[in-house]
This record gives C-alpha cells, structure tokens and sequence, in this order.
C-alpha cells in the first residue's frame, strides 16, 4: 500500500466505495487524514462497514470543514450534471481530486524521480499497459502495475527510485488529477467514447492529452486527427508511433507484422506471437519498445518480453480450438472502434455481437464486413444491428450468448475455410444481459471449454 499523507491532520470527504475507493479510504487513514467516507449505494456502504470502516452520510455534513472531496472516478465530474457531491465540494471552495493524484503526491513527497509510465487511449491501453508492465518484469525490474487495470493504484507498494509505476489511466481519472506528471506519458488514440461524460470530442481530446503535457517523455500514437494535434503541440521530448507505411520523422513504424524504428530497421518481428495479432497489437508493440527502451532494456531483452507475452483476458483472447475453428473472447470490445481491432485480424469470421448499443452503432465496420461469413445476434442491440446487416452479411438472431456459441460453432465446422474463427466481439457494453464484460468473457470461455472438452 502507498499511504497518503498529503492530508494528514485535516478531515476529508470521500465519496464512492468500490474497490478504488476502499483501497483510497485504507491509504488516506494510513496517512493520517480524518475521512468521511460515503457511497449512494446501499450495497457499498455496507460492505465498507463489513471491512470496520466508519461510513458517514455526507448529505448532513459540514462542508466548510474538508479540505478536499476524494471522488471515485465513475462518479459524475461535469456531464451530464455534476454529482451532488460535486456541487456540494464547489460550494464550499474545496478541491475536487482522485486516487490517482494522492498518489503523484505522495512521489513528489517521497520519491520525485522514481519512474512513473502512465498510459491512456481510447483503445488499447489495457494491453499495452500489461505488455509494458511484462517486458519489464521478465528483464527483472521492479514492477508495479494498476490504475484503471487491476489493482488501484493506493494498494500499489509506493513509489522508490528502482520501482518502475505502469499504470494505466482514464478519462475520468485524469480530470481527477491536476498535477499529473509521468516520467513517460503514452496516448494510445483518441476515438468518440464517453462523451456521455465529457461532453464533446473536443473536451475529451483535452483530458487526454493533460497526461501528454506532464510528462518528461510524451510517446504518442499519431493515427487519428485529435491525436496527431496533441502531439503537434507537445514542446518536449516525444516519440511518435505510426501504424502502415511512411515514417514521419522521429517516429517508429508498424507494419506488416514487424516494428520499424526511426532509422528503418528492424526491432521487433511479431510474426508468430498470437497475443499480438494485428495492426492494433502492432501498435500496441511499438509503444511497449518505445517505453522500455527509454529505461534501458536493450533488444535481447524486449524480444524475450514480446514473445513470452500472455495477452488479456476478454481481449482477442484466444480460449479454445475444436478441429479447424478457433475460439476468441474479445468480450472488452465494448464500442466499434473496439471491434474494428479483432475485425482487421481474422478472415473467416463467425462473429457474436450486440448487448447495449453505443453510439453509432456498427455503422463504423462496415468496410470490414467482408471479413465475416456470418454474424449471430445477442441482447439488446439485435434489432439495430440486424439493420446495418441486411443486405451486406447473413445474419442470425439468438437472442443469448449461449444459443449464440452453438450456433456459431456448428456453422464455423461445417464451413470450408481453413481456419475459421469464432469471435465474440460485441461492439456493445454488456449491462443488459451480464455484469460486465468480464463476466460476459467468463461465459463465453465457459461455453467454449464445454465445446471443446
């Protein structure tokens, strides 16, 4: 755990208590910080009283005593309405932050040197966080890794000059954090997402590109229009990483397969590695040697990390083969930029889709529907998508995932192609049938191993 004690002394208000907030609540304490902790949630505020913390309701409190409102990073910020609590912290002249920023604090205390990689994007980040947290684990550093992929970022060991931070970052997090700066600051892409939460494209390209204009070292994938102005504006040191051919000066290329470096050669040939398949994962590599080599790996060790990488679970997670056909959960794609990803990687597609539609729908993939012999309806899109399809790719209704993974499986086959792929990649965030996109890959992967037993 990484205490904080920026706030020793003083009370605050902590307002959500999921596992980041828990693990907040436990570091602020540790700190010694007097913290009123709530949640809406019944649910929530239950379970942290289970753990023996004291829960307060923060609608009768004295605002005028906080020095600040520790905010979950789900909770509303600024759109569509602030959150009450928001309101509340605004009335009474407070500052607004996150886990994210007790802990930049807590390294400018104690550690203002000790590597700090903070990686975000619309698409990706989870992998390439994970790829770059492998490499350097496999080469024997210290290593740390969380945020918004696994472990909140409090319940990390705390910053030290020979403990490397891999942490991976949202939105919404970073308009939490206001004095974010990263030794290394990655941005993967910018793509329409959240703007339920932001607002506008333009708003959410500026939260973004907070972390590029912190860090010492900006490394910044310059393949759509918002992100190649970020990195146009950045003033210090930069990598810039470009997928297809051509080179912009200074930058390191990716394509067919391979990593390219500034000067043309050759890095890193990803032929062969599953877990980074396609010019996503291309990409993905890139950045993950740009970032390491900047702390000193050298070739040997980057190939080894690249080969012996595992993947993500839920994304292009290959989870089964019967015969000819593979089985891949990509259960994270939750919006069609998302999809497009494991689209462009396999031919021969039996695709499962749909669940709560985004914005946009699957209008975007269209170009790609070539790629896919036939598609197999779920959830709550199916009617919308079923209108996108007609006419351009033979598609079923099923109604679940389960009818979904059989029907798929029989049709890939009985098919004539010479290695068929069945992809659950749904273009849709999972509420209206799962918990969440884990639990939707879960069962996926649960149906697949009953196929293949």
């Amino acid at each position: 755990m990484t205490p904080a004690s920026c706030f020793a002394g003083r009370k605050v208000a902590l307002f959500g208590l999921g596992g980041s907030g828990l693990a907040t609540l436990r570091a602020l304490r540790s700190g010694g910080a007097d913290v009123l902790a709530w949640d809406d949630s019944p649910e929530s505020a239950a379970r942290a009283r289970e753990q023996g913390f004291t829960v307060s309701d923060l609608h009768a409190a004295d605002w005028t005593e906080f020095a600040a409102l520790i905010l979950a990073p789900g909770v509303p910020l600024t759109h569509p309405v602030p959150h009450w609590t928001v309101d509340k912290a605004q009335a009474a002249g407070i500052e607004i932050i996150g886990d994210i920023e007790l802990f930049c604090r807590e390294r400018a205390r104690i550690a203002p040197a000790a590597p700090f990689v903070a990686i975000t994007g619309t698409n990706g980040k989870s992998t390439t966080t994970a790829l770059i947290a492998h490499i350097l684990g496999r080469a024997g550093r210290d290593v740390q890794m969380g945020g918004n992929i696994g472990t909140a970022i409090l319940s990390l060991a705390p910053p030290a000059p020979d403990r490397i931070h891999v942490i991976e970052l949202s939105s919404f997090q970073i308009d939490l954090t206001p004095s974010l700066n990263p030794g290394i600051g990655v941005l993967l892409n910018v793509t329409p997402d959240h703007l339920d939460r932001h607002g506008t494209l333009e708003l959410y390209a500026a939260i973004k590109a907070r972390l590029i204009a912190g860090s010492a070292l900006a490394v910044v994938g310059i393949d759509d229009a918002p992100s190649r102005a970020i990195a146009d504006g950045v003033t210090g040191a930069i990598v810039r990483v470009h997928v297809g051919e051509g080179m912009p000066e200074g930058s390191l290329a990716a394509r067919d397969g391979c990593v390219f470096g500034a000067d043309g050669t050759v890095l890193a040939d990803l032929d062969g590695i599953g877990t980074l398949r396609g010019a996503h994962n291309w990409q993905n590599a890139a950045v993950a040697i740009a970032v390491v080599q900047a702390l000193g790996l050298d070739a040997e060790a980057i190939l080894a990390g690249l080969k012996t990488f595992p993947g993500l679970p839920h994304r292009m997670e290959e989870v089964g083969r019967r015969g000819r056909v593979l089985f891949v959960n990509d259960s994270k794609a939750t919006n069609a930029d998302s999809t497009e990803k494991a689209l462009t990687a396999f031919h021969d597609i039996h695709w499962i889709l749909g669940g709560k539609a985004k914005a946009g729908g699957i209008e975007p993939l269209v170009p790609l529907f070539g790629r896919v012999a036939h598609a197999y309806l779920i959830g709550a899109a199916s009617d919308a998508f079923a209108a996108t399809l007609e006419g351009r790719v033979p598609y079923t209704r099923c109604g679940t995932l389960d009818v979904a993974t059989e029907k798929a499986a029989d049709a890939a086959a009985a098919s004539g192609a010479a290695e068929p792929v069945v992809l659950l990649s749904p273009a849709c965030a999972s509420y209206d049938q799962f918990r969440s996109f884990e639990d939707r890959g879960d069962r996926f992967r649960d149906l697949v191993r009953r196929l293949t037993q």
